[in-house]
């Protein structure tokens, strides 16, 4: 074999692209960093597809793959079916916000301070993050079981993961574990609440800004609001054992 037909069938050992131009050496990326790289193409287009009013159910393997810029069958190295690539986009969207939400009690700053502090991470990862955040609303009343159970799922760990810091308030340090579930609970349903009424301002262009900040801003006023008024309840209240 010579050296050409040896490269050409090098070449051809990476099915999942179309064969981009070759890259400088410097460029090249490692194989983890090309598999990452595609996997992430295929849940982009999923978004992309859906964000343009396609619903889940809807989506086809060879239309994700094709948007992508990947071959069908390069899709099942990564997911073993469209419900897979789902619970990846739910997993993404929500365990990002736990994460930078528990990053906000980090500290344990003053009710006032964390509240706010909590609201604006919240406001501006959705607007961020406008296209997963879309999916998941659309989701959870669809008539996929699957991707609706995860969502559940989701919910309920972001729960229970609050309640679990919440005990560390001195004024909630003697409560029961069902009633610091059911406060964890009413501040969730309130962030998702938030979320949804975000997901409704319209935007402007492309980068998920608001086309009524002012609607935003009375949004996060309000969200504040709500959640000082769980706190406040808080002391009054005598979980027993």
């Amino acid at each position: 074999m010579s050296v050409n037909r040896r490269t050409q069938a090098g070449r051809d050992r990476d099915p999942d692209h179309r064969r981009p131009a070759q890259a400088p050496a410097r460029e090249r990326r490692s194989q983890a960093q090309r598999r990452q790289h595609t996997r992430q193409a295929l849940l982009d287009a999923a978004l992309v597809q859906m964000d343009a009013g396609v619903g889940f159910d809807a989506l086809s393997i060879r239309s994700v793959a094709r948007l992508a810029g990947v071959v069908p069958t390069a899709f099942y190295r990564h997911f073993d079916s469209l419900d897979e690539l789902g619970l990846a986009l739910v997993q993404e969207s929500v365990r990002t916000l736990r994460a930078m939400l528990r990053q906000a009690r980090e500290g344990w700053p003053p009710p006032e301070q964390m509240i706010q502090r909590s609201v604006a991470i919240l406001v501006s990862h959705v607007r961020e993050h406008r296209a997963h955040f879309a999916f998941i609303a659309r989701v959870r009343s669809s008539g996929n079981e699957v991707l609706r159970h995860a969502i559940r799922n989701e919910i309920r760990l972001f729960a229970s993961e609050l309640a679990t810091d919440l005990v560390r308030l001195p004024v909630l340090r003697e409560w029961t574990t069902d009633d610091l579930q059911m406060i964890a609970g009413l501040i969730v349903d309130t962030m998702i609440a938030t979320i949804e009424a975000i997901l409704d301002v319209p935007t402007a262009g492309s980068a998920g800004h608001p086309a009524s900040p002012e609607t935003e801003a009375e949004i996060a006023r309000r969200a504040e609001q709500q959640l000082r008024l769980i706190m406040l309840g808080v002391p009054h209240w005598r979980s027993r054992r």
